[in-house]
């Protein structure tokens, strides 16, 4: 029997391979556009386009900087590419995690290894960056919910927490076409990128 293919092609014409992904076969161009196209909440969001992965990333980055505001660029990086590998397995709701189990959680660390390493992060990030970080996801996930997905603030409140921050030029969340997502989602992975290789 023939084995199962286990690789994806890019539109840069890289294939990347899901079971050993090399940080070589890594692309920001098909991680943005990936992540541009990809619908948060499996699409269960009010508006006229879809809440995009590359917009909620957008959007985790920023709320970042604004709870850690001396975090190095290479740490608001990480932020931004939080959710890399869903430009190839896509973004699963947290029920369909738990159904699918270990595998989708190993399938994810290796395909997060190799985004960081190919942008010149550690390929495991140390425990308090993660924890930063996913603190920004849940107050990013309690402001989409609320405002996008339909749910109330008691119902996100218990599932994600009450937000501290309330700037709400801050807290925007933004409906758009993927192409203008993508566009800027590029633009700041290059400022980061940048930023992060300058000495000090």
């Amino acid at each position: 029997m023939a084995k199962a293919r286990a690789w994806q092609r890019m539109l840069s014409g890289r294939r990347l391979d899901l079971l050993d992904p090399s940080p070589l076969d890594i692309e920001i161009e098909d991680i943005a556009h990936g992540l541009a196209f990809v619908a948060r909440w499996n699409g269960q969001t009010f508006g006229e386009h879809p809440y995009s992965v590359a917009e909620h990333s957008l959007l985790v980055e920023r709320i970042f900087c604004a709870l850690y505001p001396r975090a190095p660029a290479c740490w608001r990086l990480a932020a931004l590419l939080h959710d890399a590998p869903e430009y190839v397995i896509g973004d699963m709701i947290t029920p369909v995690k738990a159904a699918i189990g270990a595998d989708y959680a190993a399938l994810d660390a290796r395909l997060a290894a190799a985004v960081h390493l190919r942008f010149g992060l550690p390929a495991t990030l140390p425990r308090t960056v993660k924890t930063q970080i996913k603190r920004a996801d849940r107050i990013s996930a309690f402001v989409e919910a609320t405002r996008i997905a339909g749910f109330t603030q008691a119902e996100a409140t218990r599932l994600f927490g009450a937000p501290k921050l309330e700037d709400d030029a801050l807290l925007a969340v933004h409906l758009r076409p993927p192409a203008e997502t993508k566009r800027d989602f590029l633009a700041r992975h290059a400022a980061l990128l940048d930023e992060s290789a300058l000495p000090g």
